[in-house]
């Protein structure tokens, strides 16, 4: 008979135990993977269970040879855990496993008793709804006061409290085991009722600890998934969005071309065909520099025919080792819109659009700038003589602005310099990425830039 006192401890331990190991395997992207897989092959399960049962394994094996170290054993629970969560192919798995070390040391009911507990715990697995059983709490009290509280309102039949009744009863039937046959099967037990009461109690606690912890990091992938679609999203809302009046003065200046210019005509209904395919695929976050100039240049050639070339003129100042960078789609077009409509179109006389790239010290600058009447200064702003530094306020730089925060966080930044009656610049720093290993996934974060970044 083991001593009262070394069976609180004991308990008190197990608790530990269970918290430690849960929570190391928890830093494990191994693991939370196989964990968290929608899918498992029958490999992936089974690199599942060696995470789980070799630590454990030897726990028992500890327990065995080390006198009075008893809460390394924490097979008991285990099997269940696996049960509930996995099945029983797993928990059967896994008490053939914990068994072993106990079973080499003649205590021979062991692996019986596991296949009994893994098989109640697998049936219960297999027919109980996930979530509920990721929503097994070891706070018992509370779970029977919301039992109550439930049930006194709309009576229903409610498995956590089948699970934990499961529990307790195989931990009952487990300890008169242990009691009748001390040589051939080990399990905590004693004569005192207070403290047989604190092992019926412990064990529902030690098989929740590990299910609330990993739970945790479910709802957290979850969340980051949610998130992760959320800006993807929002970022293809972003990189698709074109001034509608653009399409319909294009359309309009097809219509005035078609009697008295059918071949210019013809022209500008591929380069609209073009953009269009563009804007209405499925087209990536990325792409190389010189793809996103290749689509810049329909869309200006088009703005070319429709203002004329004698008012509107394209100048390009392209450093030969920015075209294969990678950069974020559809990020052009709207400045040189923002560019065309507000800085150069007032003007009589039209402008020039002048587009260039660079590397500046380890980074891609990119600048689109125009001739055209800039930007009125605002009241009570100071307006430098070098220009006044707006942050781009416009709907078309707002979205270029935004997919940058979203896609860099810190690491990108936009400036809007602009002299009234002479023009505007607008710069564009971002990381050079030459590889889609390279690529960033958009950042999380309430406006502000995010601190991680997570490779696609």
């Amino acid at each position: 008979m083991i001593e009262p006192k070394l069976i609180l401890i004991t308990l008190l331990v197990k608790l530990g135990v269970a918290a430690a190991f849960s929570s190391a395997l928890a830093r494990s992207r191994v693991f939370k993977d196989l964990l968290l897989a929608k899918h498992r092959s029958r490999g992936q399960l089974l690199g599942l269970l060696a995470f789980i049962c070799i630590p454990l394994t030897l726990g028992v094996w500890i327990r065995v040879i080390v006198p009075n170290f008893l809460a390394a054993d924490i097979a008991f629970e285990t099997i269940i855990i696996l049960g509930v969560l996995f099945g029983p192919f797993a928990s059967g798995i896994g008490a053939l496993a914990l068994s072993l070390p106990a079973m080499l040391h003649h205590q021979y009911l062991t692996l019986p008793v596991n296949l009994v507990v893994a098989a109640v715990a697998g049936m219960y697995g297999t027919f109980a709804d996930k979530e509920e059983v990721w929503s097994f709490t070891p706070l018992i009290d509370l779970s029977i006061y919301r039992w109550i509280r439930r049930n006194l309102k709309q009576p229903r039949f409610d498995r956590q409290i089948v699970l934990l009744l499961l529990i307790v009863v195989m931990q009952v039937g487990t300890g008169w085991l242990a009691v009748l046959y001390p040589k051939r099967y080990f399990a905590l037990h004693s004569n005192i009722w207070s403290v047989s009461l604190a092992i019926y109690v412990c064990a529902p606690m030690v098989v929740g600890i590990p299910i609330k912890i990993w739970n945790a990091i479910r709802i957290e992938r979850k969340l980051e998934e949610q998130e992760r679609l959320l800006l993807g999203a929002r970022l293809d809302a972003l990189q698709r969005q074109i001034n509608p009046h653009f399409l319909f003065n294009t359309l309009n200046s097809i219509a005035s071309l078609v009697r008295f210019k059918p071949e210019l005509a013809r022209v500008m209904i591929v380069k609209l065909a073009n953009i269009l395919r563009v804007l209405l695929k499925d087209r990536e976050a990325f792409v190389p520099f010189r793809e996103e100039i290749g689509f810049t240049d329909d869309y200006l050639d088009i703005e070319v025919v429709r203002f004329g070339a004698e008012k509107l003129q394209v100048v390009k100042e392209m450093e030969p080792e920015t075209l294969d960078i990678i950069v974020p789609s559809m990020l052009l077009q709207p400045l040189i819109e923002n560019s065309i409509k507000h800085g150069l179109e007032p003007r009589i006389s039209g402008g020039t659009i002048t587009l260039r790239s660079r590397v500046l010290d380890d980074k891609l600058v990119v600048e689109v700038e125009d001739d055209g009447v800039g930007m009125p200064p605002e009241k009570d702003v100071p307006s430098p003589v070098s220009g006044l530094v707006r942050p781009g306020t416009g709907i078309g730089m707002r979205n270029v602005r935004e997919r940058l925060a979203v896609l860099y966080g810190d690491a990108a930044r936009m400036e809007v310099v602009s002299r009234p009656g002479r023009g505007t610049r607008i710069t564009l720093v971002m990381p050079v990425l030459q590889t889609s290993g390279d690529l960033p996934w958009p950042q999380k974060g309430n406006g502000e830039a995010a601190e991680r970044q997570i490779q696609l």
